[in-house]
């Protein structure tokens, strides 16, 4: 099989030139991976919407008169991913059609420039609604940093889908050197790989997401700077092993079950998980179009509490051998139950040596005093200010403004009052101070004393 160039100018397609080397070097990198990013690439798989069996769990909507939702319907995108289990499992449980949207369908995206195109089309153009998607990028939409079209589409958060589950991978060519989360052995790689000739191959998989942003704080906090001591590149998430094999990939974060897979493969293994890095960071987000939420109040309601209901379900240990099963078949990740259950249990073979079990730094979806579904507007703070250190937005960016504008904290409060989970619900949209692996804290009271600190950036 061959594989084929995404480079990031897709996933940033149609932007103009960015003042930041990072970027402009991003745009011009050439890399095998599997090529996709266009709306015409995304797989609609009818089956995610219409389940093989009923589920036992599927009754008669409980939304009626006045709080029916305007619509029965809407369009969700997803990647295939552990944390896109909600939505996976809200469509096959029947949780949507409970709350008054049996013809939601959830459907399939090949990237997550695949999702900005499909957001940006909305589904009454072939494209979708809203998505499981990277934290940051409802904010790079909304600014209009990211659109096709180069102006700004504003998008909503509902909800956060999860805390934690990513993975930082290595190629077998660094097994001896056993790289953890805090460890000079990554600037000696990346000093021997330029000296040779080569930067530190690193893939992501969205400029200024998630990844993109855990792998240059994890680099940067190890003395390696991002922008000249490594080639930053996109990859797919579903392709990040198969690149690996190829043997032209040195390193890369993405979420499960992907780090797992490389594992089982024996092709790589794991340096750190994300939760070592910032015990339980956020990290996808449920987001919808602002003019889909504010056109169809009752139905984004609707799918925000079938969604909190199916992460409680997630949750639940006794539901692990089923959402394993579910999420492995064809149509969602296409992988084996093995690549995805042991991480989600907690268990963690990092394929060095190292093993852990029972760790609380797994994959959450729920939690009643954790609040993890809650969105919280400190940490969206946290990944805009990121974006700014590398160049994604400017200095002058307005955070509290957009943060006012994006994040739809409001609604998950009533969703989740209804829904009877009232216990769930925070005192507060700021979880407070942020401490990382590398001591450095984040007071989302003073996000410019914290961006003044750190030692390498790239700021416009």
């Amino acid at each position: 099989m061959r594989f084929f160039v995404e480079p990031v100018r897709s996933a940033i397609a149609a932007t103009p030139a960015h003042p930041n080397p990072a970027m402009s070097n991003l745009s011009r990198r050439k890399f095998l991976i599997t090529a996709a990013g266009s709306a015409a690439g995304a797989i609609w798989l009818a089956a995610c919407g219409s389940p093989s069996k009923k589920s036992e769990n599927q009754t008669t909507s409980q939304a009626g008169g006045a709080d029916a939702p305007e619509l029965k319907t809407a369009t969700l995108g997803f990647i295939a991913l552990t944390d896109a289990a909600p939505l996976i499992i809200a469509s096959e449980k029947g949780l949507f059609a409970k709350h008054g949207m049996p013809e939601v369908k959830v459907v399939k995206q090949t990237s997550w420039a695949g999702t900005r195109d499909n957001l940006e089309l909305g589904s009454d153009r072939g494209g979708i609604d809203g998505a499981h998607i990277l934290t940051p990028m409802p904010y790079l939409l909304t600014t209009g940093s990211i659109t096709k079209s180069q102006k700004p589409l504003p998008m909503y958060i509902l909800a956060r889908l999860n805390v934690n589950g990513q993975g930082l991978s290595l190629s077998n060519e660094f097994l001896a050197e056993k790289v953890t989360i805090k460890d000079p052995k990554i600037k000696a790689i990346a000093e021997k790989k330029k000296a040779g000739g080569k930067l530190l191959k690193a893939a992501m998989t969205f400029p200024g997401g998630t990844h993109d942003l855990w792998m240059r704080y994890w680099l940067a906090a190890n003395g390696v700077n991002p922008n000249t001591e490594a080639d930053l590149v996109v990859v797919p998430p579903a392709q990040m092993v198969a690149n690996m094999q190829t043997g032209t990939m040195d390193t890369f974060c993405v979420g499960e079950p992907w780090n797992q897979r490389l594992v089982n493969q024996k092709l790589g293994y794991t340096g750190a998980i994300t939760g070592e890095l910032w015990k339980d960071h956020p990290e996808k987000a449920f987001s919808m179009r602002a003019d889909w939420v504010d056109k169809n109040p009752k139905a984004a309601k609707a799918l925000l509490m079938a969604v909190q209901e199916a992460q409680i379900w997630c949750e639940d240990p006794a539901n692990l051998d089923e959402l394993c099963e579910i999420t492995s078949r064809d149509r969602y990740f296409k992988c084996s139950v093995a690549d995805i259950k042991p991480r989600l249990a907690g268990s963690f073979d990092y394929g060095d040596g190292r093993t852990v079990t029972d760790t609380p730094l797994k994959m959450h979806f729920w939690s009643d005093q954790n609040s993890h579904s809650f969105p919280y507007k400190s940490h969206d703070l946290w990944f805009l200010t990121e974006d700014i250190r590398w160049g994604y937005l400017p200095q002058t960016t307005d955070t509290k403004a957009l943060i006012d504008k994006v994040n739809r904290s409001d609604l998950w409060k009533e969703a989740a009052t209804a829904i009877g989970q009232e216990k769930a619900i925070p005192s507060s949209d700021s979880r407070g101070k942020e401490t990382f692996f590398d001591g450095v804290v984040f007071d989302p009271e003073n996000p410019k004393a914290y961006l003044n600190a750190l030692a390498i950036k790239a700021m416009k």
